[in-house]
């Protein structure tokens, strides 16, 4: 298919100052186990082009699902139309793009389709059975969710871009309850790139009884306290905190205004590009496509532009903006979206701490795991947060659990509060399938790494019970 579409877009190229081809191919798979019994499997192929015309100031897009000539015809023709609406009323002076050319492949180890559908049951049944020990499970859900894609990018002036990329998300949940009292626990690794592998890889197998024992000691647990002290994050509650008050907000186009009518602004601007003290100097965030595993990983984005490994905010100083020349993150979430400013692989450096050292400089804290809440104000300043699972930290040891537990605060001065980040060892690679902006919405998987890391003086607050 890649040379067929090759010849048709050399055919039909028009005398522009560019032109662009996005081919997407996508194919998905779910397969999930609700209270042991097998939901019908759910699957999806979808493919089609994106051109892009820029010429004399103007901007024009068009994408089609026929891929024959004619169809790649028709819809050069009206990305003309549109570049030349758009021509003198931009408020964008569109610079030179690359002509790139390069390959990526995700690194699988076991295909998706290398095992037989009986036997991906067979383990998420296994799971399903592990969770319904005690008759205050009353519900529980296991899946595994594949995607396949192929890409391929052509430019006028020979840019060739090839992308293959397998991801795997797998999903265990289980709900306790007991009178008027309900509690959660999901496992909350999320997806990344590769194969089948990566179930042993992130301890999926087995995980069942553990989070129903868990969920089963928070029916039984106090209430998290109402107070200010010291809060130490998971990886898993982490990848929403960096999502939320960093990711969102460092977006350029939300920057500039572009999402205010949708998403919101942000409390970010332009200004504080190379001074602001967005956290502590403990605080060190990268905008990082090359970890072969993270659920973003690519080698371009889908304008063209090769993907490298850029820091964002450097010992707590914002130093740059998701977008712009020096971050490749111009991403669509398939063939009939153009290309938006989105997070890719945005995530939180290790630093030197042990979880022991951590945890034994507390003299009172709590330490939170596994997002189950979330809500921030239009600007991505102000926040909410709460968990699935907490356990207090009372001189320096971790003690009694407690369920129902959230924090508040507002993002630069949460972050100026960092103080203590975990090493290499507490360092998580996570990831979010389901990330929502634009107009139309485009739904695109952002990957976030974070070790474990402790704030000060936070206030922390109990749910209802």
């Amino acid at each position: 298919m890649y040379n067929t579409i090759k010849d048709r877009f050399h055919k039909i190229l028009p005398n522009v100052d560019f032109c662009s081809l996005r081919y997407v191919e996508e194919q998905s798979e779910i397969l999930s186990v609700r209270q042991n019994i097998v939901q019908a499997p759910s699957n999806s192929h979808d493919s089609g082009v994106m051109l892009t015309i820029m010429d004399k100031g103007g901007l024009g897009y068009a994408a089609t699902s026929d891929l024959s000539e004619q169809g790649l015809r028709n819809a050069i023709k009206l990305a003309q139309q549109w570049a030349e609406l758009s021509r003198n009323k931009s408020l964008i002076h569109f610079s030179q793009m690359s002509h790139e050319q390069g390959e990526y492949y995700s690194t699988v180890e076991k295909s998706w389709n290398s095992v037989s559908t009986a036997d991906k049951l067979d383990l998420l049944l296994e799971e399903s059975r592990q969770c319904h020990h005690n008759d205050k499970i009353v519900d529980s859900q296991a899946y595994l969710y594949s995607i396949t894609t192929k890409q391929l990018y052509l430019t006028h002036a020979g840019g060739e871009i090839i992308h293959e990329q397998e991801y795997l998300i797998p999903s265990l949940q289980v709900t306790a309850n007991h009178g008027v009292d309900t509690q959660y626990r999901s496992f909350g690794e999320s997806g990344r790139q590769g194969g089948l592998e990566l179930l042993d890889h992130i301890g999926f197998v087995g995980k069942g009884t553990q989070l129903a024992d868990e969920a089963l000691q928070l029916l039984a647990a106090p209430n998290c306290p109402t107070d200010n002290m010291d809060l130490v994050l998971a990886p898993d509650q982490m990848m929403l905190q960096i999502h939320e008050s960093i990711g969102h907000p460092l977006e350029l186009d939300r920057i500039l205004g572009d999402e205010r009518n949708y998403a919101g602004t942000s409390f970010v601007d332009l200004d504080m590009f190379g001074n602001y003290q967005y956290g502590s100097p403990l605080l060190n965030v990268t905008y990082d496509p090359t970890i072969v595993e993270e659920i973003a990983s690519y080698g371009f984005d889908d304008e063209g532009s090769a993907a490298k490994k850029t820091t964002i905010i450097d010992k707590g100083i914002l130093v740059n903006p998701l977008g712009g020349e020096n971050v490749a993150n111009s991403r669509a979430c398939s063939w009939n979206r153009p290309a938006i400013h989105r997070m890719a692989n945005l995530n939180v450096e290790a630093g030197n701490s042990s979880f022991n050292d951590i945890i034994s400089s507390v003299e009172r804290g709590i330490f939170m795991q596994t997002n189950l809440s979330w809500s921030i104000d239009d600007s991505r300043n102000k926040f909410q947060f709460g968990c699935e699972r907490a356990q207090l930290i009372e001189n320096g040891e971790l003690t009694q659990i407690v369920k129902n537990p959230n924090y508040r605060g507002i993002s630069a001065n949460f972050w100026r509060n960092l103080k203590m980040v975990g090493n290499a060892d507490t360092f998580k690679v996570m990831g979010v399938a389901n990330c929502g902006k634009g107009e139309p919405n485009q739904v695109i998987r952002v990957g976030h790494a974070s070790p474990v890391c402790l704030f000060s003086n936070i206030d922390v607050f109990g749910g209802a019970v």
